[in-house]
């Protein structure tokens, strides 16, 4: 069993101010999809009322008894109090547009993201072409797989007949700040339309994909996050969706798939059954101090070239390490470009780099890489291709 677990428009997005080097994270993670199946009978009006009752009573417990915050002209980038509602609101308005996905392998959760799709995780339809799609009034629809992407672990559904009540969820328009309140809405273990709540505890995280890469952009909560959850929007109190829940790892500690990497890869899923990712062929790791050191760099920034790929883009442009070192007791990689900044923008972290060609580059680009070699900096262009479908630690 598997423990992991979307209307579009332009959107900006950025990065939340100085914090530790993200390169070094490795939570261990498990997919809180896919749920096995269990017998589900339908839901009558009375006991919809009676979820919608318990859940509501459950959220007011929890939301304390600060003033509500505005209504509709409040933003998701304006701190707002959370008042006895606050989440009774947001779940309501959302929970007829929040689904469960059932296959032949198990359950996972998704949303309506227009008038005939819903999104959700790959690895909750795995490599079924064909689901069954309940929504929170008992009704069943069949949908149909149109497009997945492995790589950000993103998956469109066409359902028959998606009910009126049905709206799109709305994406936020820009980075959710760290410390925002969130509600998580899925079907955990079969408990059908359950809302948790947490915070945004960190941004522009790197999680692990099913193919080996990383899901760049990727937004952290506490809010819990269990099996079953997967493919559920992780929404804001302005009721819109901040990310695909995608993970989780317990201790307070769970991922979702960010607004903005979501956008950009489910229009080329409806439209075209994949999406094809910028790749530039390079493995990284941080410039530490260590590193630095043993390498005679001046400062410690940017990224050091670890390993180029086999007749990927960067071949024959950027220089890999070529042997590693001991230094003050830790072996380290030693000679090779330092990644300095990429069109401009500067990089100190992998996520940077892995942030930077998911939401602003496609394959066919040509990026400009300023780089140290041998003690001079100088810039050289790169002409992105598509990612192959490998396991590898390369960008």
């Amino acid at each position: 069993m598997y423990l992991r677990t979307n209307g579009f428009g332009p959107r900006t997005t950025g990065r939340v101010g100085p914090g530790p080097d993200r390169s070094q994270l490795s939570p261990s993670l498990t997919y809180t999809s896919i749920e096995p199946k269990h017998s589900t009978e339908p839901m009558t009006p009375t006991r919809r009322r009676l979820l919608r009752g318990s859940a509501s009573a459950l959220i007011v417990g929890l939301a304390g008894c600060a003033a509500i915050p505005s209504g509709p002209d409040s933003t998701d980038d304006t701190p707002s109090p959370v008042g006895d509602g606050t989440y009774t609101s947001v779940y309501e308005d959302a929970i007829d547009s929040v689904v469960m996905i059932r296959t032949g392998q198990g359950q996972g959760t998704g949303f309506v993201v227009d008038d005939a799709h819903v999104v959700t995780n790959a690895h909750v339809v795995g490599r079924s072409t064909a689901v069954d799609v309940r929504f929170i009034d008992g009704q069943w629809r069949s949908g149909s797989v149109v497009g997945t992407d492995p790589h950000s672990d993103l998956a469109a559904v066409t359902v028959d007949t998606v009910p009126s009540a049905a709206t799109p969820l709305p994406f936020v328009d820009d980075q959710p700040s760290v410390g925002r309140e969130v509600v998580a809405i899925g079907n955990p273990f079969n408990l059908e339309g359950t809302v948790t709540t947490g915070i945004v505890s960190g941004t522009d995280r790197s999680i692990p994909a099913p193919t080996g890469y990383s899901i760049p952009d990727a937004i952290q909560t506490d809010a819990a996050v269990n099996p079953g959850n997967s493919g559920g929007p992780l929404m804001t109190l302005g009721g819109r969706v901040a990310a695909v829940i995608n993970s989780g790892g317990g201790d307070n500690i769970a991922f979702g798939i960010s607004a903005a990497l979501t956008e950009r890869v489910v229009p080329q899923l409806v439209e075209a059954g994949e999406y094809d990712h910028a790749y530039a062929g390079v493995s990284v790791t941080a410039a530490t101090p260590g590193i630095a050191a043993a390498n005679g760099l001046g400062d410690s920034r940017g990224l050091l070239v670890v390993e180029v790929a086999d007749g990927a883009p960067a071949e024959g442009i950027l220089e890999p390490s070529t042997r590693t070192r001991y230094y003050d007791g830790e072996r380290v990689p030693v000679g090779g470009d330092v990644l300095l900044a990429v069109d401009g923008t500067e990089l100190t972290t992998k996520e940077d780099l892995g942030s930077y060609l998911a939401l602003e580059t496609r394959p066919g680009d040509t990026v400009e890489l300023t780089i140290s070699r041998s003690g001079s900096e100088l810039t050289v262009p790169i002409e992105l291709g598509t990612r192959p479908l490998r396991r590898g630690p390369y960008r």
